[in-house]
């Protein structure tokens, strides 16, 4: 996996580096990005000529239209591609929650690593419309305690802000990598948005209280933050 930082790129570095490491899992990605194209471009090129108009000019709007189709149907393509190889990478890997939540939208703040054992399980926090959503990845047994006493921690602060709990996972009643992003936001919404800062405020309090620790060791995977518009296929 790449050590580049996502952020420190120029807008062109990014969409590269997320073309090389997308061709790692997806070696025919070229192809089906120039037949994307290619198809995209015929269509454009026929709906633009059967507007009204004709002569060079409408060769002239067709030929536009057909390149700006064309470019927008590979960035749609490219986009899901690229942000499916993303997940397909961090699958299983410690952290891979906290790199997957960093794809939220303005409103929503993480937490990453606000209490995590010995063998790796984690729970990260999540500020948001919700409330608090506490998120859990690693083995269910262990998380169960774990994210139990991290409910209570932050009811006793927050006693009148919803805390909701999602695990990572695979297995019954859990949520898979790929589907956490969305399923958080499809939380229901129990916060207004000037309420959000005063939460924040809040569980700023309660972390100082926990002090600093250290983040469990092992590899963390490449945050997806730096590369998201270009995922979103922006």
């Amino acid at each position: 996996m790449s050590q580049l930082d996502p952020s420190s790129m120029s807008r062109r570095q990014q969409y590269l580096e997320t073309y090389r490491l997308t061709r790692q899992s997806d070696p025919r990605i070229g192809l089906l990005l120039l037949g994307t194209f290619v198809v995209a471009a015929v269509v454009g090129f026929a709906i633009f000529w059967l507007l009204p108009g004709g002569g060079i000019f409408g060769w002239i709007i067709s030929v536009v239209g057909a390149l700006l189709l064309g470019a927008l149907a590979v960035m749609i393509v490219f986009g899901r591609r690229a942000q499916r190889a993303a997940y397909a990478r961090m699958e299983g890997q410690p952290g891979a929650a906290a790199a997957a939540l960093t794809m939220l939208r303005r409103g929503w703040t993480t937490e990453p690593a606000i209490a995590f054992t010995k063998q790796q399980d984690v729970v990260h926090r999540v500020v948001g419309p919700p409330g608090i959503v506490l998120v859990g990845e690693g083995n269910a047994n262990r998380l169960r305690p774990l994210l139990t006493d991290q409910r209570k921690k932050h009811e006793r602060v927050l006693y009148e802000v919803p805390v909701q709990e999602v695990v990572v996972g695979a297995g019954e009643g859990q949520v898979p990598l790929p589907k956490l992003v969305r399923t958080v936001m499809k939380l229901d919404r129990k916060v207004k948005p000037a309420e959000i800062t005063d939460i924040l405020n809040r569980v700023k309090a309660l972390d100082a209280q926990r002090g600093k620790i250290p983040l469990p060791k092992g590899p963390m995977p490449t945050s997806m933050k730096g590369m998201r518009g270009n995922l979103r296929g922006r």
